[in-house]
């Protein structure tokens, strides 16, 4: 099953929900950073969050940006989205390894610690929206919920998750984001609050055969549904060889000149694919002696 988000709307449009499978881009995310298995869980988790909150952005050119910053060893992870739901992200330290929680899961509360979630929309004004909340939790899902709450005023559900195979690939990943719009009465809000308490975890039921759309039935069926669409989402990054070489200039005549007397190759990685980019002394001599 490839990645995918599937937005929806019930209750005549005042419950909107988006429910995304993962597994693919989470999966390329562990590769190209070459993370354990607790970075991998919540990156993962990021990763899927940002897909589904990027496909809510109107705007074609608009960004959204999560960081995470923590006192705990991972210190933090930073993820970018655009509308399309085209996603990347990397964590700050990748090969953290602490003990399980003590339900036997892979402690991301711990490897994050105590820290701030800051979500940055850029929707090409002169200045990005910024929103800041604490984390309540570490685990993501709630310190998202607790975002949406506090600083965008609407009430929602969050629920994430990676799921890990033996040899520490991803076996599978997918997130649920169930929002309460103006003109949900208190009933239908509770009837929701209802059926998530009593639904398996995320990756319970991808990893029974189920679709995006049959979870989104599952909850919502009995509020008259409406599929909307199908997004696809991927881990993608626009990195290439010219914005590396734009970098390389914005270190200044001062700097390049050290590289120049130095001749040796300058390798340079992107943050976000870890994708690395290496230029000859040749290649540096002449960006310098362009500038």
């Amino acid at each position: 099953m490839s990645d995918h988000i599937i937005r929806a709307t019930a209750a005549n449009g005042s419950i909107r929900a988006f429910c995304a499978t993962t597994r693919e881009l989470v999966e390329y995310a562990r590769s190209c950073h070459n993370t354990s298995p607790v970075v991998t869980a919540a990156l993962g988790r990021l990763l899927t969050a940002g897909a589904m909150m990027g496909s809510m952005q109107k705007g074609e050119d608009d960004i959204l940006t999560l960081q995470l910053r923590g006192s705990g060893p991972m210190k933090g992870i930073t993820v970018t989205a655009d509308s399309k739901a085209d996603v990347k992200g990397y964590p700050l330290v990748g090969d953290v390894i602490i003990p399980a929680n003590s339900k036997g899961k892979l402690d991301v509360s711990g490897a994050i610690g105590v820290g701030i979630l800051s979500v940055i929309k850029d929707m090409g004004l002169k200045d990005p929206y910024v929103g800041q909340v604490e984390l309540i939790s570490g685990e993501i899902a709630e310190d998202l919920a607790y975002y949406f709450t506090s600083s965008e005023q609407v009430p929602s559900a969050v629920s994430l998750g990676v799921l890990m195979e033996r040899d520490n690939t991803v076996k599978q990943a997918g997130g649920l984001i169930i929002q309460a719009l103006p003109g949900a009465s208190d009933e239908q809000i509770a009837s929701l609050e209802e059926k998530l308490s009593g639904i398996p975890s995320m990756t319970q039921m991808l990893d029974d055969g189920n679709e995006p759309e049959d979870i989104l039935e599952r909850i919502l069926g009995d509020a008259d549904l409406q599929i909307l669409d199908r997004i696809p989402t991927r881990f993608w990054c626009g990195c290439d060889r010219n914005r590396v070489e734009k970098v390389i200039i914005s270190l200044g005549r001062a700097e390049l000149k050290k590289m120049v007397d130095d001749g040796e190759p300058v390798e340079l990685k992107c943050h976000f694919c870890n994708k690395a980019y290496t230029f000859s002394p040749e290649e540096i001599k002449k960006i310098y002696d362009a500038l």
